[in-house]
């Protein structure tokens, strides 16, 4: 069934703008509430509020720049024009910040409902539906009934309206769970923890020693410092790709301290860029060409090394080395692309190779770094295939 979204957008705020205008994340939380209606497959998203201030016209601008079409209108009689009759319409209430993994679920139902929280104290800001629950900001509505509703409406508050007809019409009730509920916002203070959560559930799993041990701090500080930018994760990943190439022909001509100090640079960006993507409900594709050039990129600054040690004085089993190195380093990502298999995360990475590099450059030995990169990138093969081995035996029937 066809799903579009209805979302408030003008009610105050405790300090008289638009609740809808409240920051969370480095943007607002209309741009929030869109981006979840958007993932949850929901179109046309359809905002309704009553005037639009500068901010809320630049907040649709940016949303409609990544190619999220939002249609604001003023009653609901318009609203109601925007949808068919047929489809399912997902409420959000103003000032409604949503989990997005319940926005997700409700993408998969078939019939009208309505999302409730405890009648308590920590949520005497909801609208009560009866002596045990309250209405937690979002529902399921039928398309029709947002038509009927909009004819009669007068000067009645459409979503409130909406709710109480659903309800009358047999809307299932369901409570949020527990730690997954919607969050009611009426000043910023109240969404920082939310943030808090979204931040902290951007961070995945760290495969690598690098990224689990070294980089978080940087990683951390970057991610929020960014969130509040304009720039794109995207552009991360073309910054973090320069710079490998960069630092690559860097080599070449014997800057070598400035091509380290470059990859350096370059070591968080990816990381950074796909929390960028997370927080903003856009994320990278795992198979974006920016993201896998950096792999060979990285072996391209390392044949780079070896060809100006080979020309300086360590002969041509530098660059035997490095060639051999990256060969095992293929082989390796190879081998990991078709297994399942939970790997250590000492195993050689485009992140454990820089700072790996980083040391031995501490130590101006740069063609021991070539010889110990041979054998880490060897002694990383031969251990995945050893697992993938252990366990292609213990599968195999005796």
């Amino acid at each position: 069934m066809a799903l579009g979204a209805l979302i408030g957008a003008y009610q105050e705020d405790d300090s008289g703008g638009l609740a809808a205008l409240l920051p969370l994340a480095g943007r607002t939380l209309i741009e929030y509430q869109v981006r979840c209606a958007a993932a949850a497959g929901a179109s046309p998203i359809v905002v309704l509020v009553e005037r639009i201030p500068l901010a809320l016209n630049q907040a649709f601008e940016r949303l409609r720049q990544e190619g999220l079409a939002v249609v604001p209108v003023s009653d609901g009689a318009e609203a109601a024009t925007r949808f068919e009759a047929s489809e399912l319409i997902l409420l959000i209430g103003d000032g409604i910040a949503a989990p997005l993994e319940l926005l997700l679920r409700l993408g998969h139902e078939h019939e009208a409902l309505v999302l409730t929280v405890p009648d308590d104290e920590a949520h005497e800001n909801f609208e009560r539906i009866d002596s045990v629950s309250r209405w937690s900001g979002v529902a399921l509505i039928d398309g029709r009934m947002l038509g009927a509703t909009a004819a009669m409406l007068g000067d009645w508050d459409l979503p409130s309206t909406l709710l109480r007809r659903s309800l009358q019409a047999g809307a299932r009730l369901q409570a949020a769970t527990s730690g997954n509920e919607p969050l009611l916002a009426r000043n910023s203070g109240a969404l920082e923890q939310f943030e808090r959560s979204l931040i902290a559930a951007s961070r995945s799993e760290r495969t690598d020693l690098a990224s689990r041990y070294v980089l978080p701090p940087v990683e951390d500080f970057a991610t929020e410092k960014l969130m509040e930018t304009g720039v794109r994760a995207e552009w991360l990943l073309y910054l973090a790709l320069a710079l490998t190439v960069g630092a690559a022909f860097a080599f070449t001509r014997g800057w070598l301290w400035p091509a380290v100090i470059t990859l350096v640079l370059s070591s968080p960006l990816d990381l950074v860029a796909r929390r960028l993507g997370i927080l903003r409900l856009r994320p990278i594709p795992p198979k974006t060409y920016s993201q896998l050039l950096l792999w060979p990129a990285g072996g391209l600054a390392l044949i780079a090394l070896s060809w100006w040690e080979t020309r300086h004085g360590a002969g041509w089993g530098a660059l035997v080395c490095a060639l051999s190195a990256a060969a095992f380093a293929q082989a390796y990502q190879v081998e990991r692309a078709h297994t399942d298999i939970a790997l250590p995360p000492w195993l050689v990475s485009r992140r454990n190779t820089i700072f790996l590099l980083l040391l031995f450059a501490i130590g101006q030995a740069w063609t021991g770094f070539l010889v110990a990169v041979l054998v880490y990138t060897s002694v990383s093969f031969f251990f995945v295939q050893y697992l993938v081995h252990r366990v292609r035996t213990e599968l195999t029937p005796h």
